[in-house]
């Protein structure tokens, strides 16, 4: 490829740098040599493909969190005036979400919202999240097979049954609420989509939202303990969330409720088993899980990178960012930097002073944090405890197109049981 001009710098521009790559299956499986690259060569790099500023260092990636705007959904006028109104649907959740919403907007939804997810509040679920994740350990173990497809059978049951839980719906639906939320996911973690694709969505986002209207519905006239009551109940200085916001940021929180976790487990089991030194060192000291967790996160991030637009003309690594021009802060790329974290592409369970951006940071920082923590833990705990050998098979392994959210299409394993 030639090198692209670029608009905003007048220059050329080195395509090989340009996170399109990441559709290529081979950079898919392995970006951190690609965001090494650009950390090194080009750390606030306009990418022409994407028509973005790409950002890598971890002090640049803080900056973008923490200063630019989260206002990039666009609006339903904005897809009409495209000639796509079919869109419009999604646009119409999408601008009711707090992810992409700015002060004070945000912080009103947030104050309503987090309640719901304060620690105390989630460590009180440990008991129940532990016997969902025996459960599901107990049925692998019931087919006596000694394999199991890690993502399938425990991965996405797990917090799919969790999240069900803590919206106060149906546990019964957490099969489809998680078809569903995959779907949705498409939208939130890739740079393009395609025609087809956008039909699948937004029959997601339809049946979403169907689906949260009738449970505020059923719930005004028999109320049940949840996330869904919590955002009908709560109250600031007498604002109350609206029908729509509720749904809208019940999609977004079961979305990644599901889906980042899911990562984080199959993920961390992929490295820890691509790992076996660090394997046995969690196996031989129980009490390393929390600080296993934090460097699974930072080593394999589920979510890999978020957008966010210029709120002014700025200066960021000698580059000019012109106002409202999209900046993408590869938060992946910012963990493994070697001006914060030494050796950053070891893994090393016991990794101190780990202030990773899994979670994002400043005012967007993930409020389901506590919740994923401990369902990582818990995750972590119980495969380890009752299965004392687990092995990869030979099959091939498969990166899902879906290019900020990290994750396997499957984890096939091998195991021996602890009963």
């Amino acid at each position: 490829m030639h090198p692209v001009a670029s608009p905003a710098t007048g220059r050329g521009d080195d395509a090989s740098l340009s996170l399109h790559h990441l559709l290529d299956p081979e950079v898919l499986a392995n970006p951190y040599p690609l965001y090494r690259r650009l950390r090194t060569e080009d750390p606030v790099h306009w990418d022409p493909f994407l028509h973005a500023w790409v950002v890598t260092r971890y002090e640049d990636v803080i900056t973008v969190l923490h200063r630019f705007s989260a206002e990039r959904a666009p609006s339903p006028e904005y897809f009409e005036a495209l000639g796509a109104p079919e869109v419009g649907p999604i646009a119409r959740v999408m601008v009711k979400q707090m992810l992409f919403m700015d002060a004070p907007a945000h912080t009103r939804l947030r104050s309503l919202a987090a309640p719901a997810f304060t620690p105390a509040r989630v460590r009180v679920l440990r008991d129940r999240i532990q016997n969902i994740a025996a459960d599901l350990i107990d049925g692998i173990l019931a087919r006596g097979t000694g394999r199991m497809d890690l993502l399938a059978d425990f991965a996405e049951p797990l917090p799919a049954i969790v999240t069900a839980e803590m919206l106060g719906v149906p546990v019964e639906d957490h099969v489809k609420l998680k078809d569903w939320s995959a779907t949705f996911a498409q939208m939130l973690g890739n740079f393009q989509h395609n025609p087809d694709g956008l039909v699948d969505v937004l029959s997601a986002v339809e049946n979403l939202t169907a689906y949260f209207h009738a449970a505020i519905a059923a719930q005004r006239k028999q109320p049940r303990e949840g996330l869904i009551h919590s955002f009908m109940t709560a109250e600031v200085d007498g604002d109350r969330l609206t029908d729509e916001e509720i749904a809208a940021n019940c999609i977004v929180t079961m979305v990644g409720g599901q889906e980042t976790t899911t990562n984080l487990i199959t993920n961390g089991a992929l490295s820890l088993l691509r790992h076996p030194a660090e394997l046995a060192r969690l196996r031989a000291d129980a009490g390393l899980v929390p600080s296993a967790v934090e460097e699974l996160l930072r080593y394999e991030s589920p979510s890999q990178h978020t957008a966010r637009l210029a709120p002014d003309d700025v200066m960021l690594g000698g580059k000019t960012i012109r106002k409202r021009q999209a900046v993408i802060a590869v938060m992946a790329a910012g963990n493994r930097d070697p001006e914060r974290f030494p050796d950053p592409d070891r893994l090393d369970l016991g990794r101190s002073d780990n202030r990773h951006l899994a979670f994002g940071w400043a005012a967007h920082f993930c409020f389901g944090a506590p919740l994923a923590r401990l369902e990582g833990q818990i995750a972590f705990e119980e495969l380890l405890r009752r299965f004392p050998v687990l092995a990869l098979t030979d099959e091939p392994l498969f990166w899902r197109e879906n290019l900020g959210l990290r994750g396997l299409k499957a984890l096939p394993l091998t195991y021996g049981a602890r009963t």
